[in-house]
């Protein structure tokens, strides 16, 4: 096993650091082993890492156990105590997996590795789970042997170990770990499915584990050519505005493969994936929507849009209501309300009258409708609606944008135009107004 170790470690990308996590149960005792075992060969730093979620009564004593085997290995030790606390009707399994990962991705530095100990058992239970989940191809390739975790990578180089070849190594080697009463809850699935599903399957079908390992693994090898298909979708249907997809284009290709590169889309934006019936509803609401509608499609904390041939990913925010007035005084930065990034002051060779500004009654409001000015260069006053549409400014955000405000006359939107009779006379000293988002800078 160790030599197989070895092996699998060479062909991993190169680190200075790899970091165990070590709960101090049998797979991770066993694997915490060999790397102390392979002393020199292993050729980078080690350092173990053990996640305390506050759940059990013994959670104190099996940390002491786990600094107390470091201890013996010399080897160091890094604690995270979570103290999770599961909202009514929230998965627990699901809570306590999402926060481990979180707090292991904090301790790493960028190109070092983590190391996890989930074995070929471990593999057929995750696939047997996705597949009543109901889970599509990324799902179905259960968990990969190496993959992008944090500022680094997450490796399992124990995948084709099966629990009773760690068993009977711990065995051998005489090891010491903890036994943790919650493994045997049904209440929780992979416990039932383990217990109670797993050693019939055995008992018909002996190779079940081997079997289902291997179809996962042919799983990833498919999700991962229908990922780098999807990649190239991507770039022949990129939309008229940037992060944007072309509905034009999305509607030339066939739907098992426009949904992959929906799916590719979110996951490349780091958004949570939308499950079946998102999907058809963006292809149903979205994509055959007219023209002049407005549909909207929502999942967790994302939202999809369309305006004209762009399909819009955003993050979900809540609807406010811009009624009042904000006083912006001197020339000093203002904050925006609900997040809207801040309204900043340049000198500039063209713009508004820095002498009007400063004797001026300054003030920012938002469209509430009818507002209209007479754009810098132009002698007629054009409504603010029909602006936003020459500008091609997606409907949900034409609310958002900020109005400012002189003597109670539109002067200047940000990021777009400044008014008549404000601009400066050339020679006079102007100023512009920079729009700081979150994401981009808007500059008038």
């Amino acid at each position: 096993m160790l030599e197989r170790l070895q092996r699998i470690l060479s062909e991993l990308p190169r680190t200075a650091r790899y970091h165990l996590a070590f709960s101090g149960g049998l797979d991770s005792s066993v694997l915490l082993h060999l790397l102390v075992q392979m002393g020199d060969r292993l050729d980078a730093r080690l350092q173990a890492v053990h996640v305390q979620h506050g759940l059990q009564e013994a959670a104190d004593s099996w940390a002491e156990h786990c600094a107390r085997v470091c201890r013996g290995y010399r080897i160091p030790l890094r604690q995270l105590r979570l103290g999770l606390r599961p909202r009514a009707g929230e998965s627990l399994e699901a809570l306590a997996r999402e926060r481990r990962y979180a707090a292991l991705a904090g301790v790493m530095a960028p190109g070092e590795l983590l190391v996890t100990a989930q074995h070929r058992d471990d593999q057929a239970e995750t696939l047997l789970l996705q597949l009543l989940r109901g889970s599509g191809p990324a799902g179905l390739a259960a968990m990969p042997a190496l993959c992008r975790f944090g500022p680094g990578w997450l490796a399992r180089p124990l995948l084709d170990v099966t629990r009773a070849e760690l068993q009977d190594y711990a065995e051998r080697e005489g090891l010491c770990w903890i036994e943790d009463p919650s493994n045997s809850d049904l209440r929780f699935d992979r416990n039932y499915l383990r217990h109670e599903i797993m050693p019939l399957l055995l008992q018909r079908w002996p190779a079940a584990t081997s079997t289902l390992a291997r179809s996962a693994r042919l799983s990833a090898e498919l999700h991962l050519l229908a990922d780098e298909l999807a990649a190239e979708d991507l770039k022949r249907a990129c939309g008229p505005w940037p992060g944007t997809l072309s509905v034009k284009a999305l509607l030339a290709f066939p739907s098992p493969r426009r949904r992959s590169l929906l799916r590719h889309w979110v996951s490349s934006r780091g958004g949570m994936m939308p499950g079946s019936r998102h999907l058809q509803r963006i292809e149903q609401e979205c994509l055959q929507a007219r023209q002049d509608a407005q549909p909207l499609v929502q999942w967790k904390d994302l939202e999809v849009r369309r305006y004209r041939d762009g399909l819009f990913l955003l993050q979900s925010s809540p609807v406010r209501d811009f009624t009042g007035v904000i006083h912006w005084r001197d020339r000093h930065p203002l904050r925006l309300p609900s997040g809207l990034g801040f309204l900043r002051l340049e000198r500039a060779k063209r713009g508004i009258s820095a002498a009007i500004w400063d004797r001026g009654r300054v003030e920012v409001r938002f469209r509430q409708g009818g507002e209209h000015c007479i754009p810098a260069g132009r002698v007629h006053h054009r409504p603010l609606k029909k602006l936003f549409q020459e500008w091609s400014v997606p409907p949900w955000q034409r609310d958002r944008i900020p109005l400012v405000y002189l003597d109670g006359q539109l002067a200047a939107i940000p990021g777009y135009l400044w008014c008549e009779p404000f601009g400066a006379a050339p020679g006079e000293p102007a100023l512009r107004i920079h729009w700081e988002t979150a994401d981009s800078g808007m500059n008038l």
